[in-house]
């Protein structure tokens, strides 16, 4: 994604070491990521993509580099909502009740909670089933009702930490068109970690594809889909199989040096 302007967010020579350990999880990490653009991170397991998200979130510190927001070296204070793989619902909050949990956090008054929450049920389409519990909904509904929490904040960034991969793939198939249509429809700067190429392909402006502990960026592989897209046109393009052979041979040793068995001629662990 072209741009003139300063990025939204910027590593510069990040590295992380967390303490009592002596091996770093990443190391000399430089990535900008313009506002609006979806990003997915793509890696080996353990590699240290959930980390760069950690990070991001400000739920650990970086222990070398800087990680500047919108160009004003963090100054900037930066509205970001995280999405895990599990939907983390309460199961003794109703459903919108759960979406309104981060909005009464930030000291949100009541009706203007009950009015973003409603809002942010109708975007994934869960506006019929705000007052039921959680365990009165299917694990597509549960992870609709989790992205609709994060939603409910106005993030100016998105964050996903493999939202989907619990999920049937036709649950998840729906479950990702619907993101990106809404992250396209108000312009969230999204990061995404997944382990499924095809994932990535579908969703993301940019693949950052990395190695095996320490972390690098191995490379940055531009998705020539264009911004609006749909799973079906995607699966078709001619462009689709070979970025997905090129992505696959750059994991392949990654994924070996991370996984002895891998290299030694064990079923590999990569999304086809």
């Amino acid at each position: 994604m072209a741009t003139t302007s300063a990025p939204m967010i910027a590593f510069r020579d990040v590295g992380k070491t967390y303490p009592k350990t002596t091996a770093p999880v990443m190391t000399g990490v430089d990535l900008e990521i313009e506002r609006g653009e979806l990003v997915a991170l793509i890696g080996p397991s353990g590699c240290g993509k959930s980390t760069l998200l950690n990070l991001l979130a400000g739920l650990t510190d970086a222990t070398t580099g800087t990680i500047d927001v919108a160009g004003s070296a963090g100054t900037e204070e930066l509205r970001s909502a995280y999405v895990f793989q599990n939907p983390r619902l309460l199961p003794w909050r109703s459903v919108r009740h759960n979406v309104e949990f981060g909005l009464e956090q930030a000291g949100v008054p009541a009706a203007e909670r009950r009015r973003r929450a409603n809002e942010a049920l109708e975007l994934v389409h869960l506006g019929e089933h705000g007052e039921k519990y959680p365990h009165q909904l299917s694990g597509g509904m549960q992870q609709r009702a989790a992205l609709a929490r994060g939603l409910a904040l106005e993030p100016d960034l998105l964050l996903l930490d493999e939202p989907f991969g619990a999920l049937d793939a036709l649950t998840r198939s729906y479950l990702q068109e619907e993101l990106l249509s809404i992250v396209r429809r108000f312009g969230t700067t999204t990061l995404l970690v997944t382990h499924d190429i095809d994932e990535a392909l579908l969703l993301a402006d940019r693949i950052v594809v990395m190695s095996s502990r320490p972390a690098r960026i191995k490379r940055v592989v531009t998705v020539p889909f264009g911004r609006e897209r749909a799973l079906d046109s995607v699966l078709a393009h001619p462009q689709f199989v070979p970025l997905r052979h090129e992505i696959r041979d750059l994991l392949r040793p990654e994924v070996a040096a991370s996984d002895p068995a891998v290299e030694a001629g064990a079923p590999e662990v990569l999304s086809s």
